[in-house]
């Protein structure tokens, strides 16, 4: 859908895919998941075939493919390339690197360029190669695959030789003599008539301003589909591909598990307990802090390929992708995030208030995107699985202990760290949620204490509760900024 111009219809385009698709023969698995890492989805032939549909699409006259048939066994390889070669046939030039094709695969190729060691030795017709080669001195007295003939030639082996290369007589000056041989050959018999046609042909093909209309077409014509057409597409595409990754049976044990566990330790504090109900609280900003930064983390390394094949073939404008995936994240971000509140809150006794339990959640929804936009902002930046996971596993350990608990009388010169810590403004939230200025606990038999007077709520205080709800909005924004312009520098 965002391949095709606007100009192109809804019915129109899905009449197109549909043609494409029989094509390339993936009728059998087009409503089918493509695949990752949590699932298996679809046969590496298949997603081959799936790659170059996505570039058939536009009907280019021109396609290049890098190895279409690396990593499959011969017969998936010989249906790739027998598909290829329809296409070819359809009035296309299809360029391909290949390696060790087979002698039925080889028999399809119209020309064929041989390099070794980046130097060119032939080009050509692939039915003519090993007359080419017979002429300049090296035929072969058995019948072998060409390609396998022409493959040990580009690595210095002479025909006929082979047995001796093996036993190592002189084999590496054999070799470096037979390609340079086999260089000069092309120089002499090929390479100049080449240049020569390609210079005639150039010339009389030339026109100034038939190209400069064609550059100025292909600039205006930058963006096939509207942004807003682009954002929907690339927003229920998240969806679909996200909702296997939110919702595995994994994470949904990983999380309720912990919850229901923590419940059952917490279970229905008792208000007199306040060091144990304070605690409680630090663990909601603690764990809502790092889960979501780790899992965020990921999401640019792991679709920095994706992101540039598509950014390179014009398919998006990169702030509809990533307001796409920041919005389409949202729904299922928050479900677990629920569901671990509200488990743990009314297991542990908190505040048995319905207003108070759901500014609870919100204080925690609310930590939850800031983390997740932390990470995106250091996954976009290092775009390195192994990088960015060492950075924030520093960053929260650092966050961890500076959020106001473990430490409530932080050295002067260094008190500043815990201003950067999104876990000490969470957990401040939701102390000023559960308690007032004016609330008492009882801090020993018959004798009630004010609440703001306990350490661990005095270190950090009550006041300034819109101050510290500010300063998260500011961190949300700017991670998912600075998470923005550096996806810019993704090429």
């Amino acid at each position: 859908m965002l391949r095709l111009p606007k100009s192109v219809s809804r019915d129109e385009k899905v009449h197109h895919v549909a043609r494409v698709v029989a094509e390339l023969g993936l009728t059998r698995c087009q409503n089918s998941m493509i695949g990752g890492p949590l699932f298996r989805g679809i046969s590496g032939g298949e997603k081959k075939r799936v790659s170059i549909g996505q570039e058939m699409l536009i009907n280019p006259s021109l396609l290049l493919l890098d190895e279409p048939t690396s990593g499959l066994d011969s017969t998936t390889a010989q249906r790739i390339l027998t598909t290829i070669k329809r296409l070819a046939s359809g009035g296309r030039t299809v360029v391909t690197t290949i390696h060790q094709p087979s002698s039925r695969i080889y028999h399809m190729f119209d020309k064929v360029i041989l390099l070794s060691e980046g130097s060119q030795i032939y080009y050509g017709p692939g039915s003519t190669a090993l007359e080419y080669f017979s002429s300049i001195g090296f035929s072969t007295s058995v019948t072998v695959n060409p390609a396998d003939l022409l493959l040990d030639l580009a690595n210095g082996i002479a025909p006929d030789l082979i047995h001796d290369y093996e036993q190592g007589e002189n084999a590496e000056g054999e070799r470096k003599s037979v390609k340079q041989q086999l260089i000069t050959c092309y120089e002499t018999n090929i390479s100049t008539r080449l240049k020569t046609d390609l210079f005639n042909l150039d010339v009389s093909n030339y026109n100034p301003a038939k190209e400069d209309s064609s550059r100025s077409r292909v600039q205006a014509a930058q963006w096939c589909t509207s942004w807003c057409d682009q954002f929907k597409v690339l927003l229920l595409r998240g969806l679909r591909e996200r909702r296997f990754e939110a919702f595995n049976r994994l994470r949904i044990f990983q999380v309720i598990s912990v919850a229901i566990l923590a419940g059952l330790l917490w279970w229905h504090t008792p208000t007199s307990h306040i060091e144990d109900r304070i605690a409680m609280l630090f663990f909601f900003s603690v764990f809502w802090g790092f889960y979501p930064l780790y899992n965020a983390v990921f999401t640019f390394p792991q679709e920095r390929r994706m992101l540039i094949k598509e950014r390179s073939s014009g398919m998006y404008r990169l702030s509809s992708y990533f307001l796409a995936r920041t919005i389409g994240d949202l729904p299922l971000e928050v479900a677990l995030p629920t569901a671990f509140t509200f488990i743990l809150y009314w297991m542990g006794g908190l505040k048995p208030d319905p207003a108070t339990f759901i500014l609870s959640l919100l204080v925690v929804l609310y930590n939850v995107l800031v983390a997740q936009s932390l990470g995106l902002a250091i996954g976009a930046i290092l775009m390195d699985v192994k990088q960015a996971t060492t950075l924030a596993s520093v960053t929260t350990l650092v966050f961890l202990i500076a959020g106001g608990y473990y430490i409530q009388q932080i050295p002067s010169f260094i008190a500043w760290l815990k201003y950067l810590s999104y876990s000490y403004y969470c957990y401040k939230l939701l102390l000023g949620v559960q308690y007032n200025k004016n609330d008492v606990y009882e801090c020993s038999k018959g004798v009630y204490c004010n609440v703001t007077d306990f350490p661990a709520v005095k270190s950090v205080g009550l006041d300034n509760l819109p101050m510290d709800l500010s300063v998260m909005a500011l961190m949300l924004i700017g991670y998912r900024l600075v998470a923005y312009f550096a996806l810019h520098r993704v090429r």
